[in-house]
């Protein structure tokens, strides 16, 4: 008797239901005096926006310190823990209110991303860089190894208002940088 292949296996779409919590994509309370939103969405490979996607940022604070402080699911709107999570809305977009990362170590200030989203067998990480100083851009370690038009991929756009925005595209020309730890 031979056994037939099974199709693969993939995570979701439980996402937009089952991992969000209250409160979740507010790192900062909106009317904090430093608060800045943080908007984008998230496309597939033919450009249809992902309905049901998972983001989560991880951030150093104002001064590029690595917060240490618990209490990212049950938020006190007083601790900054550098956490948020956002899931897509039907037309593949998600916000964060938070504050601009510092820099780390003399790199270019960034939120580190992950994405969650059906098809995807794993996570994936990412990297939003802010679009103010070109020169730390340019020098950064992470960002130098890659092509300059790469580069473009995982840097946010000031908006008028003084929010950053960045799309996220899972496959495709305007594909994201996504790093692989493996």
């Amino acid at each position: 008797m031979s056994l037939l292949p099974t199709p693969g296996q993939t995570v979701g779409p439980f996402f937009g239901y089952a991992l969000p919590y209250e409160g979740s994509e507010n790192l900062v309370p909106p009317h904090h005096p430093h608060a800045v939103r943080l908007t984008g969405a998230v496309y597939d490979g033919t450009g249809v926006p992902v309905p049901d996607a998972l983001i989560e940022v991880w951030q150093a604070d104002e001064n590029g310190n690595i917060p240490t402080a618990r209490g990212s699911l049950t938020r006190d709107r007083h601790v900054f823990t550098g956490f948020g999570r956002s899931a897509t809305t039907r037309d593949g977009s998600y916000s964060f209110t938070t504050v601009e990362p510092g820099s780390i170590n003399d790199t270019a200030p960034f939120f580190a991303l992950v994405l969650f989203a059906r098809g995807i067998l794993d996570k994936l990480h990412s990297r939003i860089y802010l679009p103010q100083d070109r020169d730390a851009l340019e020098h950064d370690p992470f960002l130098s190894v890659l092509p300059p038009q790469r580069r473009a991929t995982l840097v946010a756009n000031r908006q008028s208002d003084g929010s950053l925005h960045h799309d996220i595209h899972l496959q495709g020309d305007d594909e994201t940088v996504f790093i692989d730890f493996s």
